[in-house]
């Protein structure tokens, strides 16, 4: 690891000679690259030259071991038991910055919520969901945009798509995917008895062009007068747009803009998603062949999170966290949540790659 270390602070070192050249700044699009490469390594040279501070630190520490002063070694075993605890907080803070980046960390993200097992009440419930996903988006600096609703008779959503933009916008979200339930006591129960629900949530990295090629011969457009709540054009206009996958049979449909062009694009955005997810679910099928499943892999069919109204709480199935704080975290809080959740998968990629060494 410290081999790894010092060749990144040598390569650190040399971007800053670059970057302060004349030919260098005259090319904008290599300046740029550049002072982001520069940034990243930024973070893990500031923390390895504290490691090294206070290695050095340690190791004049002991030799006040053997001072004939009491005081002064009582001292510097004090001092040592501090030094170690912060060392190794270091270490394991280097370790993570040395992990392998996911590439998509970066990428804004499409939302889909699609109301499960559990009717009315389950619509209901990924209606709470949006607004939650929403409402953190909107205290973290992430932009939001609808694309495609499906409402419920009781201001629920049968399905909810959104795009979500912002700096590490898949980063922090990707953890989210899978079903969700509820139990809470529906507002027309009588009994007042707690019913069960569940919703799906889907985290799709937003896909670009040149992650997957859509062939347009492959691609069937389909338009036609939309329905339900929108503009005043909304139901005189043929703006819906409907497209069909055809080799996958994928289909997205989208019509809350007034604009068919709009609505055509947005639709193609979530389907290069979807199929982009696709690709990643192959993938990581094959990764994983040979390796025993882990809970909280993020597959949709898993169960990752419960929300029980009568007692306020949530608990991640994954990493066993409960949270008695259930209503807060429905307004948006959710950095405790999306924190340990973070920390957890670290944890598991360090594990994984201490497996092979560094």
């Amino acid at each position: 690891m410290f081999a790894k270390l010092e060749s990144l602070q040598e390569k650190y070192h040399e971007l800053e000679r670059e970057l302060s050249s004349v030919e260098v700044f005259a090319d904008q699009e290599r300046y740029r690259q550049l002072t982001r490469r520069h940034a990243e390594l930024g973070e893990i040279v500031a923390v390895y030259r504290e490691f090294m501070r206070l290695s050095a630190d340690e190791q004049s520490n002991k030799e006040l071991f053997g001072d004939p002063d009491p005081e002064i070694r009582e001292m510097a075993r004090a001092e040592a038991a501090l030094l170690e605890e912060q060392l190794e907080t270091l270490q394991r803070k280097l370790q993570i910055l040395l992990l392998p980046k996911d590439p998509l960390d970066e990428r804004n993200v499409i939302l889909e919520i699609r109301a499960g097992t559990g009717g009315e009440e389950a619509a209901l419930f990924a209606a709470d969901l949006f607004r939650m996903y929403m409402r953190y988006a909107e205290r973290t600096g992430l932009r939001t945009e609808l694309i495609q609703a499906s409402e419920s008779g009781t201001g629920g959503f049968k399905e909810v798509i959104a795009a979500i933009s912002g700096e590490s916008a898949y980063s922090r979200l990707k953890h989210e995917s899978g079903v969700h339930r509820v139990q809470r006591v529906p507002s027309t129960e009588s009994q007042g008895r707690i019913h069960t629900s569940a919703v799906t949530v889907a985290i799709l990295p937003e896909a670009e062009e040149v992650d997957v090629h859509i062939d347009p011969n492959d691609v069937r457009v389909d338009v036609y007068r939309s329905s339900g709540p929108g503009g005043q054009s909304v139901n005189t206009t043929d703006s819906a747009v409907r497209v069909t996958h055809i080799p996958t049979g994928l289909v997205v449909i989208c019509q809350d803009e007034k604009s068919q062009h709009k609505n055509r694009a947005k639709a193609l955005k979530v389907l290069r998603s979807r199929l982009l997810k696709a690709k990643q679910d192959e993938q990581k099928a094959s990764y994983d062949q040979n390796r025993k499943s882990q809970v909280g892999s993020g597959d949709r069919s898993e169960r990752i999170r419960t929300y029980n109204f009568p007692q306020g709480r949530i608990t991640d199935h994954r990493i066993n966290l409960t949270l008695y704080r259930l209503e807060s975290i429905l307004q948006g809080e959710m950095d405790e949540l999306v924190d340990a959740l973070v920390q957890h998968y670290q944890t598991e990629a360090l594990k994984a790659d201490s497996d092979v060494g560094y």
